[in-house]
């Protein structure tokens, strides 16, 4: 296998499905690290690069949760792609754990295509293009597309690699109303199941990190019933001053 082969750090106690992910993902190249407990893959991650985390809601020593925090508080890890998978289905467990910061979510049981699919979608998000250097700028919000990076008044907003690109699709179109599913196109993902919440929740952390305030946006703005729209004008007291 190539040394430039990307890396996938596997966390899950079901040591049987670890060994079938594992082996499906090397046989379409990817290298592959697994580990059954949450302390086993901290410890990975902290002397290993890895490219993607595909991680576990429930382990033996803890839950996937605290795990995801911890990687989003820290700036090595912050934009490392995490899937996290889990037994339980409820969408309420779905909207916390992108909430908490992972970039996408899978049910299990599930189909080794459909996980490979998932993986490659958040691998061509987070691929970095070091010959585009243009900076969109929005009154004090700017979004750098080549180092991957949003600036609210220079300095950088906290966003993990799927919420960068959700509002890179909205920022190329601004003024225009995007509907869900028009951003999930957009985005190369998965079609919306019913009733998700998933890009309302990445609108939300979005929020967070780019509005003055967030509970009255002026930056990505609402149009019930319909989708979403990126103000054209923004920060107008500022740019006038």
């Amino acid at each position: 296998m190539s040394d430039m082969s990307e890396h996938i750090l596997l966390i899950d106690d079901d040591l049987r499905l670890s060994a079938m992910v594992g082996d499906y993902l090397h046989s379409h190249g990817y290298q592959v690290s697994s580990a059954p407990t949450l302390s086993a893959g901290r410890e990975l991650l902290a002397r290993q690069a890895v490219d993607a985390l595909v991680l576990d809601l429930m382990l033996p020593d803890g839950d996937g949760l605290d795990l995801c925090r911890e990687l989003r508080a820290s700036p090595r890890t912050r934009t490392l792609p995490v899937l996290m998978l889990s037994a339980r289905g409820e969408p309420t467990d779905r909207i916390v754990g992108l909430e908490i910061g992972a970039d996408d979510y899978l049910t299990k049981p599930f189909e080794p295509r459909e996980l490979l699919a998932r993986v490659r979608a958040l691998l061509r998000r987070t691929s970095a293009h070091p010959d585009d250097t243009d900076v969109w700028r929005f009154g004090r919000l700017e979004i750098d597309t080549g180092l991957r990076q949003v600036r609210l008044g220079n300095e950088p907003c906290d966003l993990t690699s799927y919420q960068y690109d959700l509002l890179s699709v909205m920022a190329q179109h601004p003024g225009r109303v995007l509907s869900r599913d028009q951003i999930m196109d957009a985005l190369k993902g998965h079609p919306l199941e019913a009733f998700d919440r998933s890009i309302d929740v990445h609108i939300s952390r979005i929020r967070a990190a780019i509005e003055d305030d967030p509970k009255e946006p002026r930056r990505i703005l609402t149009v019930r019933g319909v989708g979403y729209v990126f103000a054209k004008k923004q920060d107008a007291e500022q740019d006038a001053a």
